[in-house]
């Protein structure tokens, strides 16, 4: 594409105010901003795909965190992949296609130190943002260093049906769990997980107490749980929890439009019995994995061993729409924005 062939303008995303418990369409606009052509070092790139995640809903709010929150009537961040059809750096050039953080938006200008290539023809470009990307190393590292998983370990996955949870749940059974339990908010949901991604046991949390559910489900206990969710799955886990037990923090979608700090589990006392241990997850810690996540990851994706699904939205006008589906647990595995 030539210079002058490029358009002008792109629709971006952007943060009004700063939303009290659930989002609302007010607190966001869609907006028309000039594209800015890129300068040295830079690219720009036209996203093929854009990401809306959990994680996004902590960026909305001004309080302290592990990320910048989101500025108010500025563009929006996260997860993209597209091609650069405009470059002013050294060793990308125009038709490469790029994993960046300039989501939210059609257009991104970008410095191409804060892109990674990534080759379209190995696996499908949406893959960068969920099987083969961020979730994915997510709930690598979350196993297996954070939760230091080990062969034999029974393990326990809340959101199971989620881009990283049914990622975490394939990856404990290929890696030789004794049993995997998830859980879910849909019986077609518990399904998939049963009958597609192997699981040897899942429960729908809608249909009664946490507790009860993971006790029939794993009656010798758990070695290893994963949260994604926080809440009661997180005390239920606690009390299956087996001794030397490890539990990843990863998320709390519970929570998470809460406008009144949620009590935390009642049953703490019991790591004290079973000598168990709880610790928080952030992927950014654990990017020295990616080059063996990548290729030992990508070789089960390529058998079919490990089974992924994509929920796609289409139009950059759906985004937000997209990002509040994922709060509400409309998705089955990774939410993407097909622009």
């Amino acid at each position: 594409m030539t210079d002058s062939a490029l358009p002008t303008t792109s629709r971006e995303w952007r943060l009004l105010s700063r939303p009290v418990g659930w989002p609302k369409p007010e607190d966001f606009e869609l907006a028309e901003a000039e594209i800015r052509r890129p300068g040295p070092g830079e690219v720009l790139v036209r996203n093929a795909y854009v990401s809306v995640d959990p994680y996004m809903r902590g960026r909305m709010s001004s309080a302290k965190s592990y990320v910048a929150p989101f500025e108010l009537g500025k563009a929006m961040q996260g997860g993209a992949v597209g091609e650069v059809v405009a470059s002013e750096a050294e060793g990308v050039s125009v038709g490469d296609h790029v994993l960046h953080f300039g989501g939210w938006r059609e257009y991104a200008t970008i410095d191409a130190a804060q892109a990674v290539k990534v080759d379209p023809e190995a696996a499908p470009l949406s893959t960068y943002l969920g099987v083969l990307g961020m979730t994915g190393l997510t709930a690598y590292a979350g196993l297996l260093r954070t939760a230091a998983f080990k062969e034999g370990d029974a393990v326990f996955v809340s959101g199971a049906a989620g881009a990283v949870g049914s990622q975490v749940g394939q990856i404990a059974r290929l890696k030789g769990a004794s049993r995997v339990i998830g859980s879910a908010g849909s019986d077609d949901k518990v399904k998939l997980l049963v009958e597609e991604y192997g699981f040897d046991a899942a429960f729908n949390y809608k249909n009664g107490p946490v507790a009860d559910q993971l006790r029939a489900a794993a009656p010798d206990g758990i070695d290893v749980y994963f949260d994604n969710v926080g809440g009661d799955h997180l005390e239920a886990a606690i009390g299956s929890l087996n001794e030397k037990g490890r539990i990843a923090i990863c998320g709390m979608i519970s929570v998470y439009n809460n406008t009144e700090p949620a009590p935390g589990p009642k049953n703490l006392a019991r790591l004290i019995q079973t000598r168990g241990r709880i610790e928080g997850l952030l992927v950014g810690d654990h990017y020295d994995l990616q080059p063996q996540f990548v290729q030992e990851v990508g070789a089960w994706v390529r058998s079919g061993e490990l089974k992924y699904r994509e929920t796609v939205v289409e139009g950059i006008e759906n985004n937000l729409e997209a990002f509040l589906g994922v709060l509400r647990g409309d998705n089955t595995g990774k939410m993407i924005v097909k622009l």
